[in-house]
């Protein structure tokens, strides 16, 4: 049977059994949800387990693991471009995506995809629901958060952002203040505890190699604000969330 006669075939069949798509409002109710930062939304998507509901979604495998890794892609895909269009900054879009992506390779159970892909929308989510609340912000703090960003393993002072916005020092940081509701140095160590909590949770640097990786005096001077952000030590941190407390074993058991 040639391509074509066989999809006639497969697609006489689904209308005969009324095999129906469910209505894309659907999606695009949850879409949107992720990319305008709406969390209680998403949240209670997950809660509701709407990514592993089979009715109305479309076979793509018959080995029901391949299929949800298969709309696990497709959902990120859609996802990372909509954030994009939305105002994240392009890069990072792109890292989640491709990070998550990633950690969909070595998991053989839908359950353990279903937990990452909760964990991805959220992670899109947070992240978006910060973006809107800051979209007020001028260019000059956009540009500074993005350079943040860039940079976050270096040493950052407001000198540094001063000089790559052709702004003095004392009024960009009155302006920063201003507009974010934080100094930029508070900011600065704040996104570098968040990027410490990733490293924290799905590699396995250890204490020091993590506080030089982010430019901080000391590992004491770390695991000092460290615990004044998320109220408990790296060590702590690691040991309640790290990536080993979920990660998928060879016989596909956590």
């Amino acid at each position: 049977m040639g391509l074509l006669q066989e999809w006639y075939t497969q697609e006489t069949r689904d209308s005969e059994e009324e095999k129906f798509h469910r209505p894309l409002n659907d999606e695009q109710l949850f879409f949107h949800a992720v990319s305008s930062g709406d969390i209680d939304f998403v949240r209670q998507n997950c809660k509701e387990k709407k990514f592993v509901q089979t009715e109305g979604v479309g076979l793509l495998s018959r080995d029901p693991v391949i299929n949800l890794k298969y709309h696990f892609v497709i959902t990120t895909a859609f996802i990372t471009r909509l954030c994009v269009e939305a105002g994240m900054e392009l890069e990072q879009a792109f890292r989640l995506s491709d990070f998550y992506i990633l950690k969909l390779d070595n998991l053989k159970t839908t359950q353990l995809i279903s937990e990452l892909h909760d964990r991805m929308v959220l992670d899109f989510t947070g992240k978006m629901r910060f973006l809107i609340r800051n979209q007020g912000a001028s260019k000059p703090i956009i540009t500074c958060i993005d350079y943040i960003y860039a940079h976050i393993k270096e040493r950052i002072t407001i000198e540094d952002l001063a000089e790559y916005t052709n702004l003095s020092a004392s009024y960009l940081s009155r302006l920063f203040k201003k507009e974010t509701g934080v100094s930029v140095s508070d900011y600065v160590r704040e996104k570098k505890i968040e990027k410490a909590q990733h490293l924290l949770k799905f590699c396995d640097y250890s204490l020091v190699e993590i506080a030089n990786y982010l430019s901080f005096s000391s590992q004491s001077h770390f695991i000092q604000l460290f615990k004044e952000f998320t109220g408990m030590t790296p060590k702590k941190y690691r040991d309640l969330y790290s990536c080993s407390n979920w990660n998928v074993t060879e016989n596909g058991r956590r």
